[in-house]
């Protein structure tokens, strides 16, 4: 090899390697987060560029129902989740064993119980159907607006999670069944009235501010981002809600949503 020719060589690699070196200092770790469709995954694409800037590749995830973000998060799929509030992780980490944490809030979504046919909760009629989630923290959750607006009573020291089996009182003599969160909007052509969470309702072109009963923002069911117990401390945790605690999403929130949805941090 001639010394003219090594010394090509060596300035070429050299080249290469300097206009390698910016693209790979550019290159942004990818953290998967799982999102339930509707505000929380509209939320997410309006972190996605700013955790961009904070060395994040945000890749957004869908999921219809609330099972799966968090089996697909214990099991490695994910990085993170955001569509539930503390007490259906804890119900999830107490009924199957899942090693994860809250790292920060996000949003709260007031839940609703809706009607197509009535107007009004005084107009539902004694012995009308309503639905209700069938998991126990959502579930309850509705059980327990139905109770703050004094449709039906439950036994005392029920917390957070009662079920239907806790009522001891049922003046309008409700028949209250269960189903999966997701199909609670689909279900309203069948009920009197159905208990919606935000997000399905939003998904389900339902305004919010329709509700014929409607929560007080309280208690614990602002909305958080979860992650495995082994990377709670990790920098792109850090990194991922500072992206999202910021004040153009807390304004996003408050243009698009217009109240139906609450920034809770």
């Amino acid at each position: 090899m001639s010394v003219l020719f090594s010394r090509r060589l060596a300035l070429g690699l050299a080249a290469s390697f300097v206009l390698a070196a910016p693209a790979l200092a550019q290159q942004n770790q990818v953290v998967r987060i799982g999102a339930s469709p509707g505000p929380h995954a509209e939320i997410l694409e309006k972190v996605k560029p700013i955790a961009a800037k904070n060395g994040l590749d945000l890749k957004i995830i869908e999921f219809s129902d609330y099972v799966v973000p968090n089996q697909a998060l214990a099991a490695g799929e994910l990085e993170a989740n955001s569509f539930q509030n503390q007490p259906y992780l804890d119900n999830q980490v107490k009924d199957r064993g899942f090693k994860l944490v809250s790292v920060g809030l996000t949003v709260n979504f007031p839940l609703g119980i809706y009607s197509s046919k009535y107007k009004s909760w005084a107009e539902v009629p004694d012995g009308a159907t309503v639905a209700i989630q069938n998991d126990p923290t959502n579930g309850g959750r509705s059980l327990l607006l139905l109770q703050d607006k004094g449709a039906i009573k439950l036994k005392d020291g029920v917390g957070f999670k009662p079920s239907v089996a806790d009522i001891v009182s049922n003046p309008k003599k409700l028949k209250i069944i269960e189903i999966e969160a997701a199909q609670t909007p689909r279900s309203l052509a069948d009920v009197a009235a159905a208990a919606i969470n935000t997000n399905y309702a939003v998904d389900a072109k339902i305004e919010p501010t329709s509700a014929i009963l409607r929560e007080d923002p309280k208690g614990p069911y602002v909305n958080l981002i979860a992650v495995r117990e082994a990377d709670k401390d990790k920098p792109w945790v850090k990194a991922l809600l500072a992206s999202y605690h910021t004040p153009e999403i807390k304004a996003f929130v408050a243009e698009r949503f217009k109240g139906s949805v609450l920034a809770g941090w």
